[in-house]
C-alpha cells in the first residue's frame, strides 16, 4: 500500500502557498485588472450607484449636525423594493424624506432654478416657502439671492449639495454650486456633495468662455462641454481657487461607484421641466445657443429640446412645423400659437461633440428670408461665453473651421481637468 502522507503534507503546503499569492495579488489588483470571470463580491462594485444611494460613506459625518439640502427632484436614492404586479410602491425616495427618516436633523432646504419640486420656468424668479411635504421651509437660490446669505445659514453645519447636472455649462446647477460652496467657505460650513452621473460626460467642446461674458450661465473659464461629473467640477472649482477672493471651501464628495466617463446613464426623473429625456439632454449643449436667437427650441411642446423652428421662413426648405402652446415648464413660450418651420431633430444620432451645422443653417436661412428682424440677441453671447461665435458665422465661417478656433483652449483645459477626474 502506497503511504499518501508525504502527499497530503506537500499538497497542503502548496495549496496554502497558492492562497497567499492569490491573496496578495488581490490586494494589489485593481477591479478594471481583473479577469472577465469576477467574483461576485466585485461585480457588486460595478453596479453604478449614485453618491446619494451609498449613505454608509456620509451618514456618520451627518450624525448629531444641523443639516442644510440644496436639492430639487432628482435628490432621489433609489431603492430596491421588490414589486408586486399592480403594487404602487415607489422604488425611489427623496433624499430629505430619507435623511429624515433616519433621524438626521434637516433643518431647511434651498432650491435652484426651476424650484425645490421642478417645477417652474427657465428663468422665473423663485420664492421662499415650505414643502407641503415636510414642513420644511424651503430658500430660493434663484429669487433675490442666488447665494445663501449668513442670516440663512445661522446655526446649519453641513450644508449637502446633492443635484443632477447634464454637463453643459449654461446649465445653472453647477453656478449655484459655485455659491453655495462660496457662502460655506466664507462662514466655515462642510459642503458634502453626492456626485452624480454626467449624460453628456462623454465627450468635451465648445468655446472656452471668456471672463468679460461671466454670468450665472457661464461663471467659470471652461467649454460649453467639460466632460465632468458635478462632483469633479466642484473640486475643480475648490481646487483652482475660483471661489471669491480664492477661498476653499472645507469640501467632501461623495463618488459614484461603477461609474466611468463612457458609463451610459439615463435620468430617473427629468433634470428640468424643458429637458424631458435622453434625446433632449443629448442635443441640448447644441441647440441651447438658439435660446439667443428668434428660433424655437420647441418650449411649449413635448418635444423640447429636439425640435428647431421659426414662423418666418415657410416650410420650404425645411421638413417638419410645429405650434409651441403655454404648458409646465413653458407659461409664455417663444412664438406662442404660430406655426413654426424647421427640423425634427428625435432620430439624429447620439451625438459626440457639438453641432453646429443647425445653427447656421438657420442663420443663412434667416439672411435670406428675414432681413428686417434681428436673428442674434444680446443672450447668444452670455450662452456662447464669447463674441467670437457670432460674429463667425456672420463671416461666414465653416463649422470646421470655427471648431478649429476653439483648439487650444480645449487642450489647455483638458490639463487642468485632469487634476480632478475622480473617474476613468
Amino acid at each position: 500500500m502506497i503511504n499518501f502522507k508525504p502527499f497530503k503534507s506537500t499538497y497542503l503546503c502548496w495549496f496554502l502557498a497558492m492562497n497567499f499569492i492569490l491573496i496578495s495579488c488581490a490586494i494589489k489588483t485593481n477591479v478594471k485588472d481583473l479577469p472577465i470571470e469576477i467574483p461576485n463580491v466585485y461585480a457588486e462594485k460595478l453596479i453604478l450607484k449614485t453618491g446619494s444611494e451609498r449613505t454608509h460613506l456620509y451618514l456618520r459625518l451627518l450624525k448629531g449636525k444641523n443639516i442644510a439640502i440644496v436639492g430639487n427632484q432628482t435628490s432621489i436614492i433609489e431603492r430596491n423594493i421588490k414589486q408586486e404586479v399592480g403594487s404602487n410602491k415607489q422604488n425611489e425616495i427623496h433624499l430629505v424624506d430619507s435623511l429624515l427618516s433616519l433621524g438626521i436633523k434637516v433643518k431647511k432646504v434651498f432650491a435652484p432654478e426651476h424650484g425645490f419640486r421642478g417645477k417652474h420656468d427657465a428663468g422665473e424668479t423663485i420664492k421662499d416657502g415650505f414643502d407641503t411635504k415636510t414642513g420644511l421651509p424651503v430658500i430660493s437660490l434663484y429669487g433675490e439671492n442666488k447665494k445663501p446669505s449668513a442670516d440663512q445659514l445661522k446655526n446649519i453645519d453641513v450644508v449637502i449639495f446633492d443635484i443632477q447636472d447634464v454637463g453643459a455649462r449654461f446649465y445653472t446647477y453647477i453656478s449655484s454650486l459655485h455659491y453655495v460652496m462660496e457662502a460655506c467657505a466664507e462662514l466655515e460650513i462642510t459642503v458634502i456633495l453626492l456626485d452624480r452621473p454626467n449624460p453628456n460626460g462623454h465627450y468635451i467642446d465648445g468655446p472656452v468662455l471668456e471672463f468679460e461674458h461671466k454670468s450665472f450661465v457661464g461663471m467659470h473659464k471652461v467649454p460649453v462641454v467639460y466632460g465632468m461629473t458635478i462632483g469633479e467640477y466642484g473640486q475643480m472649482i475648490n481646487g483652482e481657487k475660483w471661489l471669491e477672493n480664492g477661498i476653499q471651501c472645507d469640501l467632501t464628495v461623495i463618488p459614484l461607484q461603477g461609474y466611468t466617463h463612457k458609463t451610459e446613464y439615463s435620468l430617473p426623473v427629468k433634470s428640468s421641466p424643458n429637458l424631458p429625456n435622453d434625446k433632449s439632454i443629448n442635443l441640448y449643449p447644441s441647440l441651447c445657443f438658439f435660446e439667443g436667437t428668434n428660433v424655437s427650441v420647441g418650449r411649449g411642446t413635448e418635444m423640447q429640446f429636439q425640435i428647431v423652428g421659426n414662423p418666418e421662413l415657410g416650410l420650404k426648405p425645411y421638413n417638419f412645423e410645429f405650434t409651441p402652446k403655454p404648458n409646465e415648464g413653458a407659461k409664455y413660450p417663444k412664438h406662442n400659437g404660430e406655426i413654426c418651420y424647421g427640423y425634427d431633430l428625435r432620430k439624429e444620432k447620439k451625438l459626440n461633440r457639438i453641432e453646429l451645422k443647425w445653427l447656421i443653417d438657420f442663420y443663412e436661412s434667416h439672411k435670406n428670408y428675414s432681413k428686417e428682424k434681428q436673428f442674434f440677441t444680446i443672450f447668444f453671447t452670455k450662452l456662447a461665453g464669447t463674441k467670437k461665435l457670432q460674429q463667425q458665422i456672420e463671416q461666414g465661417l465653416l463649422e470646421q473651421e470655427i471648431r478649429k478656433t476653439w483648439e487650444n483652449d480645449l487642450e489647455e483645459f483638458k490639463i487642468i481637468r485632469g487634476k480632478y477626474l475622480l473617474y476613468e
